[in-house]
């Protein structure tokens, strides 16, 4: 039997985005954001509400990054979620993130995050709070890359949300391998 709930936002994994720009005068400011993920081979799309400052800052500087959320900084990810950029301007420093200015697009990334998308707004529309970005530049610490250079997800410990019981979650097991298993079936 199954148990209806209703239109809810429930979805997972959903990712632990931590979304970095700069405001007009280059202070860095930083957001959690749940609801997105990747929409095309260089774009990703992310719900970010009109109120927010990062929508300010991304729509005047036309850049933003996105840093993926892990274990070993999970206290950070939830702190830039539950404190404002519109009230608190100083609150990266406050959880002791460390911005770094991306080569490739006008935004920070944050130096204890382990890997960084980083992308130019495509679009944005303030009434569905739909962020469009352009994916320039992945970055990872060679901390999180395995012996051919690959981004190894174990040693990154990406985090996601759970939206039913607000609590994060770390990545499991490997249970199989991708356009393989299901060949079985043909």
């Amino acid at each position: 039997m199954r148990v209806n709930f209703g239109a809810k936002p429930y979805s997972f994994p959903m990712p632990v985005y931590i979304i970095g720009t700069y405001d007009e005068n280059n202070v860095p400011n930083a957001m959690n954001a749940a609801w997105g993920g990747i929409c095309d081979d260089q774009k990703i799309m992310i719900c970010i509400d009109s109120t927010h400052k990062t929508a300010a800052n991304l729509q005047k500087s036309g850049a933003f990054t996105v840093s993926i959320g892990d274990a070993s900084h999970m206290a950070e990810c939830d702190y830039v979620g539950i404190v404002s950029g519109n009230k608190d301007q100083d609150k990266v420093s406050k959880c002791g993130l460390h911005p770094v200015k991306s080569e490739f697009v006008n935004a920070p990334y944050f130096e204890e995050f382990r890997m960084t998308i980083e992308c130019r707004v495509i679009s944005y529309d303030p009434q569905t709070c739909c962020l469009i970005g352009e994916i320039v530049n992945v970055n990872a610490d060679e901390s999180i890359l395995d012996a051919s250079g690959k981004i190894d997800p174990f040693k990154l410990e990406p985090i996601s949300y759970d939206p039913v019981n607000h609590n994060y979650l770390k990545l499991g097991e490997i249970v199989g391998k991708a356009f393989h298993d299901g060949r079985k079936f043909k």
